[in-house]
């Protein structure tokens, strides 16, 4: 049976010639729509606008599957109720961030034989294991989860000698990819410092004594899950490929054990329950793309502690996905997808070049340098699109809530930015992507009045509305109020309007038409009404304005210009 039997053929050529006249409909002078329609990523590959069986490109990135994820959800402090009460309500398994004397008060009551325990103790994960085996040996269990170790850090093989002597279900070691993406790394990026990583690891664990296959059993790679959800699709399946291809190379088994944890550069503080759908995509993208296990953060993560409400909604996020979406109940979900196929192998090829190219530099330590200008590079690009809002940040950069209430996260209220915070983090911190336009929130906030521009809103509300409602969205990215003159022309009546409403900027909202015909009187006046500065939203050039605001003009620019004219001290 086929099903398209009843409709006519179709091929790429047609598509093109629909593609093209569209195109050309709307002022576009384009030969090649592909080429004209096609946007590349931070790392350089290019997503088409249309792909086909042509696109797929040899094996896939397919997991072993029908069987679920592992619910793993992180605790930053010793709180047992939480702990249980997590594990009673769809947790699998514990990502303890704690001090090894917290350990034993912590796990009192769960049953290490049955939910999985990683560790995150940092300098302190030697003495953290013994507390973990300790407990073990004292209720006759065995342990499975991981230890935490870096895979370079001394004792680390003794540690995985252990795991595989006394807890084959345990594993000693984390490859955790997650402080590149903190600090602004691209996919491509991501993917080769985990292969670095991870073959610095089975270095240190072959050299301790283990053999190979002893070794690549005991590593555990952790990844970024992002609101991208094809992008984190594609990645886990590339991670998988990748390393299926260096233990091909070692002469052991290739299988790679994934720990997704939803991202913390993509957490925003302000209007945080956005949070929450760029969670769910993540985990999403991470269960789709075949994660064994999957961290979603708690949306008020970067604001502190999260309380029971916010961890409840992130493991009922979860949990949703595995039992009411059924994710889980299909292996590689995305595989045959032309656009998930061929962004997968883009992704594999680059960050295979991009590992090779570390190794060539000595390996990841010797590396640093050159990882560190690279991520830089992408870092600014990123930066630069987020100030432009050409990656828009909902409830941030756009359709911002001047009036939300500050919501403080958890009882205790500790900064993310204090080492021992909830939110996930690196050696160096997270560069969360909104921290530009938030910390200029955070300084109107602060000052005894809220900085206001006036609008002067020329002609009838018809003529004025699209633009007014995009200088104002603009300027609240900012913290900063707006207030308009209503339906006016004449230039003393806005002038005098002006001067009523104390404000000491000025922006033009209007018509292109209305802007030929009034832009520059109307900007003589407000200059002679003592406008510092006068904007106009829309593109051309008049006397007496300064400058415009327009989609793709740079944002952060504006609203810094803004609080300067302002007299806001930065």
């Amino acid at each position: 049976m086929e099903l398209a039997s009843d409709f006519p053929p179709s091929t790429r050529d047609d598509w093109r010639a629909m593609a093209l006249a569209v195109l050309r409909k709307s002022g576009a002078d384009v030969a090649d729509p592909e080429a004209h329609l096609a946007v590349a990523t931070y790392d350089g590959v290019e997503v088409a606008p249309l792909y086909d069986a042509g696109d797929l490109a040899g094996a896939t990135g397919l997991r072993p599957g029908g069987r679920g994820w592992d619910v793993r959800q992180r605790h930053a402090v010793p709180d047992p109720e939480a702990v249980l009460g997590d594990l009673e309500n769809g947790v699998t398994s514990l990502w303890l961030a704690l001090a090894p004397q917290d350990l034993p008060a912590v796990l009192k009551d769960v049953y290490l034989d049955l939910a999985p325990v990683v560790l995150e103790a940092g300098e302190r994960t030697g003495e953290a294991a013994e507390v973990l085996f300790g407990l073990a040996a004292e209720r006759g269990v065995r342990l499975s989860g991981n230890l935490g170790a870096s895979g370079t850090a001394g004792g680390t093989p003794e540690l995985a000698r252990r795991c595989l002597d006394e807890h084959p279900g345990l594993r000693a070691v984390v490859v955790d990819a997650t402080p590149y993406h903190d600090q602004g790394a691209g996919d491509v990026e991501e993917l080769g410092c985990s292969l670095a990583l991870g073959v610095a690891a089975l270095r240190a664990l072959t050299e301790g004594g283990l053999s190979v296959p002893e070794a690549l059993g005991q590593l555990e790679f952790r990844y970024a899950a992002t609101a991208e959800q094809f992008a984190t699709i594609a990645k886990l399946r590339a991670a998988r490929r990748l390393w299926a291809r260096v233990a091909q190379v070692c002469g052991g088994p290739g299988e790679q054990l994934q720990h997704a944890v939803t991202s913390s550069a993509m957490m925003t503080r302000r209007d945080p329950w956005v949070n929450m759908l760029r969670t769910t995509l993540a985990c999403f993208g991470a269960g789709v793309g075949g994660a064994d296990s999957v961290t979603v953060q708690p949306f008020d993560a970067a604001l502190g502690l999260p309380d029971g409400f916010s961890r409840r909604i992130a493991r009922n996020t979860q949990v949703l996905l595995l039992e009411e979406s059924s994710l889980g109940r299909v292996a590689d979900a995305a595989g045959g997808s032309w656009y998930v196929e061929r962004l997968t192998h883009e992704l594999a090829v680059r960050g295979w070049e991009w590992f090779q190219e570390i190794e060539r530099e000595g390996g990841i330590e010797r590396a640093e340098p050159l990882v560190s200008d690279r991520i830089a590079g992408t870092r600014a690009r990123r930066d630069a699109d987020v100030a432009h809002r050409r990656r828009p940040i909902t409830g941030v950069s756009e359709f911002p809530d001047l009036a939300e209430k500050p919501v403080r996260a958890g009882s205790l209220g500790l900064s993310a930015e204090d080492p021992a915070g909830p939110i996930a983090t690196g050696s160096a911190g997270v560069l969360r992507y909104a921290r530009e336009f938030e910390a200029l929130r955070d300084l109107a906030d602060a000052q005894p009045e809220r900085p206001t521009v006036f609008l002067a809103t020329l002609g009838p509300v018809a003529a004025h509305t699209a633009r007014a409602a995009f200088a104002a969205n603009l300027f609240a990215a900012g913290g900063i109020a707006t207030t308009t003159s209503g339906p006016l022309l004449d230039p003393a009546e806005l002038a005098a309007a002006f001067t009523a409403s104390g404000c000491a900027v000025a922006c033009l909202c209007g018509t292109d038409k209305l802007y030929g015909e009034h832009a520059e009187a109307v900007a003589k006046a407000l200059r002679e009404a003592g406008a510092r500065r006068v904007w106009l939203a829309g593109k051309g050039s008049y006397e007496g304005v300064d400058a415009t605001l327009h989609a793709g003009c740079d944002a952060l620019d504006v609203l810094r210009t803004t609080f300067d004219d302002l007299g806001v001290a930065r």
